[in-house]
């Protein structure tokens, strides 16, 4: 049997510390599947007394994790600090100038540094693998990475923050606000104190930048993303999605066309007899449609410790079971030297249309003055409604719009419009509409 795989962890908070005991707890089990013993034997972290549930008593400690990628006698560094840039790029790079083979599950990291970092890794022939960067526990790095090959993608998307998920859930299943859902999952450990950074979308944009580099072979541009949170969502849009068939999700969604790669996230209407409408609470889902094997569902959990060190502890067995000499393949499916620029698509025709909300005023010519601005942009109309007037909110009455394909600068020009027209009580609320290809 070969030598036992030296392991080096920075970071032990929850997915730290669950890594380092399913280690130790599944050792003669992974050591069958593996071929070798893996091994846990230095570590990096702030606090040293504080009880993780581990035993590391025999453990090598660094107070610095730069130093422990660099000194350390392990074969595999594991960080699980977080953060773009600081300790966590400085001692993903460190080790893998050093030769060491590097599991991550930062997506910050890999969204603005993850080519650089792998031109490093296969300069020097090792592994830099990412699995829990991107929904969890769900295999879906390594399926585009090496189950797909001689497939052409031509659109991956999915639900891929939990925190967001799951706020959508209650509120359609409860009918609670937006407010009461995130203070709940702030109570329940599934939002942040300060939740801004899923909310709004940047978690999910995050992963779904790496998901275009390995869907299309572009270098990451996290900076090209459409990019809207889920914060302005009302029971009011979440009951007419309901009437009209629909559950809204927040979407991550990267497509080609002719003219180049688009990325989005945000709130997105979707039928709720679609397989992806089916997806609630923290669950994250992911959809890739190829030309070959045609459109796949990976669907499972996408948060938490347990699901995120059990991606970690797949990538460390994948290191493992590999062997001296073996040839590794590229960290986004070819050598990130051959990674092309990332070129932003024109703006296009939505197929799926735009569901639009409007609080106005009650007066006469509102209606026809709405009308009247879609027709000028032409912009095609599926369904308009008139809600009357609720003598409890005052004078106000609710529109709603549902509009067949047209595109987004159209969408905003004629909303645009009708605000300067002065008929709006409140801001708008556009929603995209994805329908079954």
């Amino acid at each position: 049997m070969s030598e036992a795989l030296r392991v080096g962890i920075a970071g032990l908070g929850t997915v730290g510390a669950s890594v380092a005991r399913v280690l130790a707890e599944k050792a003669d089990e992974l050591t069958r599947q593996c071929g070798r013993a893996i091994t846990v034997t230095a570590v990096s972290a702030r606090d040293r007394t504080r009880d993780r549930g581990v035993d590391l008593s025999g453990v090598q400690w660094f107070d610095d994790p730069v130093a422990l990628a660099r000194e350390a006698d392990i074969d595999v560094f594991v960080e699980l600090m977080g953060g773009e840039d600081g300790p966590a790029k400085a001692s993903v790079q460190a080790a893998l100038e050093r030769g060491k083979h590097v599991v991550t599950a930062n997506k910050a990291l890999l969204s603005r540094s993850g080519v650089s970092l792998a031109a490093i890794a296969e300069k020097n022939g090792v592994l830099l693998n990412y699995e829990a960067a991107v929904a969890g526990g769900i295999p879906v790095i390594k399926t585009m990475r090496e189950s797909l090959a001689g497939n052409s993608v031509s659109r991956v998307f999915g639900i891929l923050n939990g925190t967001c998920n799951y706020i959508l859930t209650r509120m359609e299943a409860e009918g609670i606000s937006f407010e009461e859902c995130l203070a709940d999952a702030q109570r329940l450990g599934y939002a942040e104190a300060d939740p801004t950074f899923d909310i709004e979308g940047n978690d999910t944009a995050h992963k779904l930048s790496i998901l275009t580099s390995l869907a299309f072979g572009t270098k990451i541009s996290p900076d090209d993303i459409y990019l809207e949170g889920i914060s302005n969502i009302t029971q009011a849009d979440i009951k007419a999605a309901a009437e009209l068939g629909y559950r809204i999700k927040l979407l991550g969604v990267a497509q080609r066309s002719e003219s180049g790669i688009e990325q989005r996230v945000h709130p997105t209407m979707v039928p709720t007899s679609s397989v992806i409408a089916q997806v609630h609470g923290v669950t994250n889902a992911v959809a890739i449609e190829t030309d070959i094997l045609g459109e796949l569902l990976l669907s499972g959990p996408g948060a938490g410790g347990n699901a995120t060190a059990s991606a970690v502890i797949g990538d460390i067995a994948d290191i493992a079971k590999s062997r001296p000499g073996f040839q590794h393949g590229p960290v986004f499916g070819r050598p990130a030297k051959e990674l092309a620029p990332y070129k932003k698509a024109a703006m296009r025709k939505h197929e799926g249309g735009y569901f639009i909300r409007l609080t106005v005023h009650d007066r006469t010519g509102v209606f026809a003055a709405i009308a009247k601005r879609m027709a000028e942009n032409d912009i095609s109309l599926e369904s308009i409604v008139q809600r009357a007037a609720d003598p409890q909110i005052g004078d106000h009455k609710t529109v709603i719009l549902v509009t067949h394909s047209t595109s987004e600068a159209s969408i905003r020009k004629a909303v645009e419009a009708i605000t300067k027209d002065g008929h709006l009580v409140d801001k708008p609320q556009v929603i995209r509409i994805e329908r079954p290809a």
